[in-house]
């Protein structure tokens, strides 16, 4: 048997001890105590939107209670904060890494980007009925509405991650690279990461993105 014990500890990113957390946790289950991991998947889908826009480069930027804080986060962020929720309702959860291909970038991100490949997305694994699962709460229902994508839909026991095409038949994102699983954030591997993967001049435009937003908090 595996020990899942790791993949339920309260953490610096993980931090489910949080008050604002725990609290929210309970509140989150509370209309649906058979559909626990369901709801917490709901919650972070589309409570917290995405944008690929969130400060990222201080590990200040990831615990679970700031991104709930926030009120919104990019990929990896909203994988912390399911993370911390399905821990706090002792669901094992780990976080898991890829680079993607995203056929459907919109114009203003590939402006900043230059390229239709996100380095090491962040999405998670859950324990359920004795086998990881994988689920990925990334993009919210609203910009799924707005750029004619499918959502992603978890039903508590199923695989839910991204789709191949959109509403269209269009391709819309491919999986290229996995990089792992783990029980906490590694946040060295993920900068590097990011800083292996893009230009410095990318770097420095999503860095002056991410910091007017935040000042705009």
């Amino acid at each position: 048997m595996e020990d899942l014990s790791i993949y339920l500890k309260s953490t610096y990113y993980i931090d489910y001890n949080t008050p604002s957390v725990s609290k929210l946790s309970k509140e989150i289950v509370a209309p649906y105590p058979d559909e626990k991991a369901k709801a917490i998947f709901n919650f972070v889908r589309d409570k917290i939107p995405y944008t690929p826009y969130s400060p990222f480069h201080l590990p200040e930027h990831y615990p679970a209670s700031r991104t709930l804080k926030r009120g919104e986060g990019y990929c990896v962020q909203k994988a912390v904060l399911l993370a911390a929720l399905a821990r706090a309702h002792s669901i094992p959860a780990q976080l898991v890494f890829a680079d993607i291909k995203n056929y459907s970038i919109p114009p203003k991100l590939w402006n900043m980007m230059k390229t239709n490949i996100f380095a090491f997305h962040g999405y998670n694994e859950l324990y359920i009925d004795g086998r990881w699962i994988k689920v990925t709460p990334t993009f919210d229902i609203g910009m799924c509405q707005r750029l004619n994508l499918k959502p992603v839909e978890f039903d508590g026991h199923n695989p839910a991650i991204f789709h191949s095409h959109d509403l269209d038949g269009h391709l819309h994102i491919e999986y290229i690279k996995d990089h792992g699983h783990f029980a906490d954030l590694p946040f060295e591997t993920v900068v590097n990461g990011f800083r292996s993967a893009y230009t410095e001049d990318m770097i420095k435009r999503w860095m002056e993105s991410s910091l007017q937003a935040e000042k705009e908090w």
